[in-house]
């Protein structure tokens, strides 16, 4: 059976925008205000960063299906996302997430400066109201230019590196900071276009 429209259980502009680019129509499924939804996203004591954003996305997908359920709307897939920063080599920034103030988004931006890190992004997609999830998981490979302090600083400035997994927008201001990428730019966007075609084509999702 075929669906013409999907739920999008995320606020993101930038999913939104990469939905509208392969044509598919979406109502948006975002989590209530009462929802703890951030305490989904602490990482847990020595996580590695896949499995990190795999059960983030994963539990972000189920939150989505129970709410769906007490709203009484009809049926339709729901998908979900979530990015992660890694340094895979680097213990202290396996998982580089959105940070916290001004001194964390320094922190981040000197660690990833002159660097090479991944970018992981999950996306999942419920199907059917009985169904597990399906999550894939795309992972980019980041060349990051050599930052001085003022740099760090005046980008941090401009406020772009807030609300976003490791301080930084590829799409944004901090493209000017990246030499180049191996991988999908979609995926470090948020939301990797192959990877989501793959499993809107398995719910038989119609395209406009």
């Amino acid at each position: 059976m075929s669906n013409s429209y999907i739920y999008l259980a995320s606020q993101s502009p930038r999913r939104q925008e990469l939905l509208k680019q392969i044509g598919v129509r979406f109502e948006m499924l975002a989590p209530d205000p009462s929802e703890d939804s951030e305490s989904i996203e602490i990482p847990f004591p020595h996580e590695k960063a896949r499995a990190y954003v795999e059960r983030v996305t994963i539990a972000k997908c189920k939150a989505a299906l129970a709410r769906w359920q007490k709203m009484g709307l009809p049926w339709a897939p729901i998908l979900c996302a979530d990015t992660t920063v890694s340094l895979p080599y680097s213990q202290d920034g396996q998982i580089l997430g959105k940070p916290r103030d001004v001194a964390d988004a320094t922190r981040i931006l000197s660690m990833l400066s002159g660097k090479t890190h991944e970018v992981l992004t999950a996306v999942a997609l419920t199907i059917k109201p009985s169904d597990e999830p399906i999550c894939l998981v795309q992972v980019s490979e980041v060349e990051f230019a050599s930052l001085s302090s003022e740099q760090i600083a005046a980008y941090i400035a401009s406020k772009e590196p807030f609300g976003k997994a490791g301080a930084y927008g590829i799409q944004g201001l901090g493209g000017s900071l990246i030499p180049s990428i191996r991988g999908s730019y979609s995926g470090i966007m948020g939301l990797p276009l192959f990877e989501t075609s793959q499993l809107l084509d398995r719910a038989q999702v119609i395209r406009i």
